[in-house]
């Protein structure tokens, strides 16, 4: 499948299920939540070539970037540059004392989680978590990003074909039951 198929078909996979302000809203906040909140007991697994410091969370994220260049290479380049702030935070936060940082961990990835939920409920529509939750996990810090660039007005012909063929998918699924 070619990359723009896949990403298409992923977008309009993703945005199906969410079309509500409200979940679109919380998603913005709670993904970057979850994400911090997996890549803070990422940094306590580290390792050294020539002086530098890497950790578990640097690979990770270097991980994710690749697979997100087969999809959009400046989307892939937007998450790149968010995530390294965010693994720049996650190192911070891991690095308090005692249970401290576990504590944030937690809360940041089962309060995410919790958000997510909630938008969904507003939304009316289930989760892909629930569905597939690899891929729920993998492609929404990438579908974080397309959202910012929706919000910004950027890359419009993307979306309103997008919106286009779930349009059209929604129209199918009525004949079906019709």
């Amino acid at each position: 499948m070619k990359a723009e198929g896949k990403l298409m078909d992923m977008l309009t996979g993703y945005a199906a299920a969410h079309q509500h302000p409200l979940n679109i809203f919380v998603h913005m906040i709670g993904i970057p939540t979850i994400m911090l909140g997996v890549l803070i007991p990422l940094t306590w697994v580290g390792f050294e070539i020539n002086e530098f410091h890497f950790y578990l969370a640097h690979v990770v994220v270097a991980a994710l970037v690749l697979f997100y260049l087969t999809l959009d290479i400046l989307f892939a380049a937007v998450f790149a540059i968010g995530a390294y702030f965010l693994t720049i935070l996650a190192v911070k936060l891991g690095s308090y004392p005692g249970n401290t940082g576990w504590v944030i961990a937690a809360a940041c990835f089962f309060g995410g989680y919790a958000a997510q939920f909630i938008g969904h409920a507003v939304e009316k529509s289930m989760p892909v978590l629930i569905k597939h939750p690899i891929q729920a996990n993998l492609a929404a810090p990438f579908f974080t990003v397309i959202e910012l660039f929706k919000l910004a007005g950027l890359r419009d012909e993307l979306f309103n074909s997008v919106q286009e063929k779930i349009a059209l998918q929604r129209a199918q699924e009525k004949d079906v039951l019709a």
